[in-house]
C-alpha cells in the first residue's frame, strides 16, 4: 500500500466586471495539502502518472480515466479539482463548469467548486442579451456565492490555506450577490453586499482601476435607483469612481455623478469640493453633507422678497407662486392679481361647455393634460371648442385654490371670461391673368 498526498486549488476564473471591463481579475491557484490516504500500488501508479501529466488535455484524459477505473477513489474530490484546474488552463469554461458540478456532487461544501461556478455564471451573464437569460445567469452566480459564504472547511485542508481562500474569494462572492440584486432592482440587497465587498479588501485596492473601483460605481448606482433615490450617497460613490477611473470611463460616467449632485443640490456650484474629498476616502466621512436645493416654497419666498413690484412678474411666475408658495406668500401674490384683467394665449382645452372652459396653461399642466385654470364665461359660447384645442381667453382673476401634492397643485378661477374669435386667414389675392398678345395676320 502506498500513502499519497494530493494537491488541490482554488479555482477562481476571471471575474466579470461588465459593463466596464477595466481589469480582468485573473485566477489564483492556491494549493492545499490533503491528508494521507492508502491505495494499492496499481491505483497509486495510475494516480501518480495522471497527476504528473504536463499537457492539460492529456492530463484531463488521464485523470478521467483514473476516475473511470476507480470511481470510489478516496481522492476523488482532489482529482476533480485537478480536472477543473486543467480545464481552466485551457480556458474551457464549459469543461470547468462540468467538473465543478461533479465536484459539488461529491462535496456540496466545496469552496473551490462554488467559487468557480459563481465566477463562470457571472461571466456568462455578460454574454446574454435577453434580460431573462442574463438574470438567470446572475441568479446562479449569486446562489453559488451564498453557498460559498457559508461553506465549512474540509478535514483535508489546513486552516491557513482555508483562511487564505476565504479571504481571496469573499469580495467576489459579495459582488456576485450584489450584481444579481441590482440587475433586478433589489437595491437594498445590492447596497448591503456592495458595501460588504468593498469592506473586505484593502482600501487601496478600491482606488485603482479594477473590479472594486467598478463596483464602487455600481454601489452609487444602487443608491440612485433606490426608492426614494439617495442622491447624497450616489454623489459620493459615483464621483469617487469618476475621479479615479481612466478614460474613456471618466468622461462616460461623469454625467451620472454630476446628475446626482445637482438633483439634490439644485445646481452644480460646490461640486468641486466633493470631487476633492472622494479621492481620500472610500466612504463618506461622518460630517459629509450636501446642502439640499431650495424647496419650491423657498424659491417663492426668495422671489417675493426680491421683487418690489409683484405685478411685473410673468404669468408663469405668478402661477408658480400661487401653486407652491406658503399661504402668506401666495396671498401676497393674489392681493396683486385679484380683480385684475388678463388675456392668456394658448390655453389648451381640457373640458368645455357653453359656459365654462377648463384649460391647461403652465407647462406642467399641459404635460399632465390637467386643468390649472377655470374660465367662467361672461356669455354662452355659440361654438364649444374641442378638447385639445388652443384658445385665447381674456378674463378677470376671481379666486385660487392650492392642492398640494397633486400633479397640478393650483386651480385659478377667472370670471367674466371671453374667448377671442380665431383670426381669419386673409384670402390670397388671385393671380393676375396673363393674356398672350394678339398675333398679326
Amino acid at each position: 500500500m502506498k500513502k499519497v498526498l494530493f494537491a488541490s486549488f482554488l479555482a477562481a476564473a476571471a471575474v466579470a466586471v461588465s459593463p466596464i471591463a477595466l481589469v480582468a481579475a485573473t485566477a489564483n491557484v492556491g494549493q492545499a495539502q490533503g491528508g494521507g490516504v492508502q491505495m494499492s500500488q496499481e491505483e497509486y501508479n495510475a494516480y501518480d502518472a495522471a497527476t504528473k501529466t504536463a499537457d492539460p488535455k492529456a492530463k484531463i484524459a488521464a485523470l478521467q480515466a483514473y476516475l473511470d477505473k476507480y470511481p470510489q477513489s478516496s481522492v476523488k474530490e482532489g482529482v476533480l479539482e485537478l480536472i477543473m484546474g486543467a480545464y481552466g488552463q485551457l480556458n474551457d469554461a464549459a469543461g470547468m463548469l462540468s467538473a465543478a458540478d461533479k465536484l459539488l456532487q461529491v462535496n456540496p461544501q466545496s469552496l473551490r467548486a462554488l467559487t468557480t461556478e459563481m465566477s463562470l455564471h457571472k461571466t456568462m451573464a455578460d454574454s446574454k442579451t435577453a434580460p431573462d437569460e442574463k438574470q438567470a445567469e446572475l441568479d446562479k452566480a449569486a446562489d453559488a456565492a451564498k453557498k460559498a459564504l457559508t461553506a465549512t472547511k474540509g478535514k483535508d485542508i489546513d486552516q491557513a490555506n482555508w483562511d487564505a481562500m476565504i479571504k481571496q474569494a469573499t469580495p467576489y462572492l459579495y459582488s456576485a450577490i450584489a450584481s444579481a440584486a441590482l440587475n433586478k432592482k433589489d437595491t437594498a440587497t445590492a447596497i448591503d453586499n456592495y458595501k460588504k465587498e468593498l469592506a473586505a479588501v484593502p482600501v487601496e485596492q478600491t482606488a485603482t482601476p479594477g473590479p472594486f473601483l467598478q463596483d464602487t460605481f455600481f454601489l452609487g448606482l444602487a443608491y440612485l435607483q433606490s426608492t426614494p433615490p439617495d442622491y447624497v450617497n450616489c454623489t459620493w460613490y459615483t464621483t469617487r469612481f469618476v475621479e479615479i477611473a481612466p478614460e474613456p470611463y471618466k468622461s462616460q460616467y461623469a454625467p451620472t455623478a454630476k446628475y446626482c449632485y445637482t438633483k439634490y443640490h439644485g445646481k452644480a456650484d460646490g461640486y468641486e469640493t466633493v470631487q476633492a474629498a472622494v479621492k481620500s476616502s472610500l466612504i463618506p466621512p461622518a460630517d459629509f453633507k450636501i446642502d439640499p436645493a431650495p424647496s419650491p416654497a423657498d424659491i417663492v419666498a426668495q422671489t417675493i422678497a426680491g421683487t418690489p413690484d409683484l405685478s411685473t412678474l410673468a404669468l408663469s411666475d405668478r402661477e408658480f407662486i400661487l401653486a407652491y408658495g406658503k399661504k402668506e406668500d401666495a396671498d401676497k401674490m393674489w392681493a396683486v392679481l385679484q380683480g385684475k384683467d388678463v388675456k392668456i394665449p394658448d390655453v389648451v382645452v381640457v373640458e368645455a361647455t357653453e359656459s365654462v372652459i377648463k384649460g391647461s396653461v403652465s407647462d406642467d399642466a399641459v404635460q399632465s393634460k390637467a386643468a390649472d385654470f377655470t374660465f367662467n364665461l361672461k356669455e354662452p359660447l355659440t361654438k364649444v371648442p374641442a378638447v385639445g384645442d388652443k384658445v385665447v381667453v381674456a378674463g378677470t382673476y376671481d379666486s385660487y385654490t392650492q392642492s398640494p401634492g397633486q400633479a397640478v397643485p393650483v386651480m385659478i378661477t377667472m370670471k367674466d371670461a371671453m374667448v377671442d374669435a380665431p383670426k381669419k386667414t386673409p384670402a390670397k389675392p388671385k393671380a393676375p391673368v396673363h393674356h398672350a398678345p394678339a398675333r398679326k395676320k
